[in-house]
């Protein structure tokens, strides 16, 4: 029995003995590693001390501002700012101006009107820009999408000219009250007097085309054939530009305001307005002056306002202008002139049929009549 005792108490005794040798090696592991590592590893070139953690905006601001520093230490840093400063909002941008945020820029503001320096004069109310892309349509006796007139406003425009004595009238009408209006000039007219062209368009008026010779292009032989009435629109076209010697407005009026659908698209693809009326005074039907007076201002007063249709033409017409201008006055209307965006481009094949139309030309008068003619005494 004492054997046991002894046996035991010697194996406890080696037991506690081993214990400690254990307990002291792992106590001295960290120890151990930490030297091994201070001998084994490189040292770090100017190391910075870990930052004190600050709150998020700072943070966030003092990351953003380390991105912009070269990194001299060790990469991990350097990669954590540049995924802070990626996640983290910068500061808002001062506030642009209202008119930049604005997804169109505003419109030019439009322009004061010239004075009128007559005494009895009437002026102009505003002068209005068309763009003719597309070709619209004008005048809501037969369209009604463009009606950018307001109340009491009128257009004046004229068929048929220029002619001898009855144009030159009608520009000195609108002249005398500061007014203007626009010209659907006929082709051929426009070549056998193109002084009275040239006068109309010195004047400030517009001029637009009105066909080579005033056919109706709905009727035969016309209607039928669409090349034949492409010739009529674009020598008249051509024939008013020649006449003018300058630019002319992609303006144009059908005779007895009959528009062929199939020439208002061809129309289009020459981005050449069309326009209808709102008002026509039928002066071609009146042979007295004060009644085209009438007519005009009875329709006026029924609808408001409107494109009148007229005609420089027409004797009674030129005649009448003046009183219809003093009237219109008296009656608080006011005009307003319609110019384009851009001017016509002729197509050189019409430009070419129009001079063939003009059989008293020849290769002998080629040169300009101020080099041909000199007064050397008077």
């Amino acid at each position: 029995m004492r054997v046991v005792v002894v046996v035991f108490a010697a194996l406890l005794t080696l037991g506690l003995a081993a214990f400690g040798v254990v307990a002291a090696q792992r106590a001295n592991a960290p120890a151990a590693a930490t030297a091994m590592a201070a001998q084994t590893a490189p040292p770090v070139q100017n190391a910075r001390p870990t930052p004190v953690r600050a709150p998020v905006a700072d943070l966030a601001q003092n990351q953003i501002a380390e991105v912009a520093k070269p990194t001299v230490a060790s990469d991990a840093p350097a990669v954590a700012s540049i995924v802070l400063a990626q996640n983290t909002p910068a500061p808002a941008p001062a506030a642009a101006p209202a008119a930049q945020s604005a997804a169109a820029p505003a419109p030019a503001p439009a322009k004061s009107a010239p004075a009128c320096d007559k005494p009895d004069g009437m002026g102009l109310a505003r002068t209005v820009e068309i763009d003719t892309t597309g070709g619209p349509a004008f005048g809501t006796e037969h369209f009604k999408q463009y009606d950018f007139l307001r109340d009491k406003e009128v257009v004046l425009t004229f068929d048929d000219g220029p002619w001898p004595e009855n144009t030159p009238m009608v520009i000195k009408a609108l002249t005398d009250m500061c007014v203007k209006g626009t010209f659907f000039e006929i082709g051929e007219h426009a070549t056998w007097r193109p002084d009275i062209s040239k006068m109309v368009a010195a004047a400030g008026m517009t001029i637009g085309s009105h066909t080579w010779s005033h056919k109706d292009l709905a009727k035969n032989p016309y209607a039928k054939d669409i090349e034949k009435a492409k010739d009529e629109i674009e020598m008249g076209v051509s024939a008013v530009h020649m006449a003018v010697d300058g630019p002319i407005a992609p303006f144009f009026r059908f005779p007895d305001l009959q528009q062929p659908a199939d020439l208002m698209t061809y129309l289009g693809t020459r981005n050449i307005a069309i326009f209808s009326t709102d008002i026509d005074t039928f002066d071609f039907k009146i042979r007295k002056p004060e009644d085209v007076v009438k007519s005009a201002m009875t329709k006026l007063a029924k609808n408001g306002k409107g494109i009148l249709l007229m005609h420089d033409f027409q004797h009674a017409t030129a005649e009448a202008l003046p009183e219809l201008l003093r009237q219109l006055k008296a009656g608080g209307y006011k005009i307003v002139h319609m110019v384009p965006k851009q001017p016509v481009t002729t197509l050189s094949k019409y430009d070419d049929m129009v001079r063939a139309q003009d059989k008293f030309s020849n290769a002998n008068n080629t040169r300009p009549q101020t080099s041909v003619v000199k007064t050397i005494s008077e």
